[in-house]
């Protein structure tokens, strides 16, 4: 259902930048979309601001490959502290997810380290360093 492409079911965002709060995404079919565990955006669209950070519920935005047959787009766009910016394309099993930010000092992982080489952003050479 996602003609080749990666995808998963669920994000998590948290951690020290966000001052422990925690968003949660899931697919359409899950009804996830909480902060801290509570759900904040009562219907579509909405929106929800904490302390540093927003989260916006709509569809607006370009999909990353097409809008699987039989669905609504709907799009999670979460502005975070440090110029960070996720954005979620909700499916009925799936969701697509996009991450925009500036590099962080010692960045490294799945996403990159920022050095414009994307050969050595394998499993392989990220556990080799």
């Amino acid at each position: 259902y996602t003609e080749g492409l990666a995808a998963t079911n669920q994000i998590v965002v948290g951690g020290a930048f966000l001052h422990g709060h925690k968003i949660e995404v899931g697919t359409l079919d899950s009804g996830i979309l909480t902060v801290d565990g509570q759900k904040v955006i009562a219907g579509f669209p909405g929106s929800y601001s904490g302390a540093g950070f927003s989260v916006t519920y709509d569809s607006v935005g370009e999909v990353p490959d097409v809008v699987p047959e039989g669905n609504e787009k709907r799009v999670v766009h979460m502005d975070l502290p440090l110029g960070v910016k996720v954005t979620v394309f909700q499916w009925a099993n799936y969701m697509d997810v996009q991450i925009e930010m500036a590099k962080q000092p010692g960045q490294d992982g799945v996403c990159g380290n920022f050095n414009g080489n994307q050969g050595d952003d394998t499993t392989q050479t990220i556990m080799a360093r």
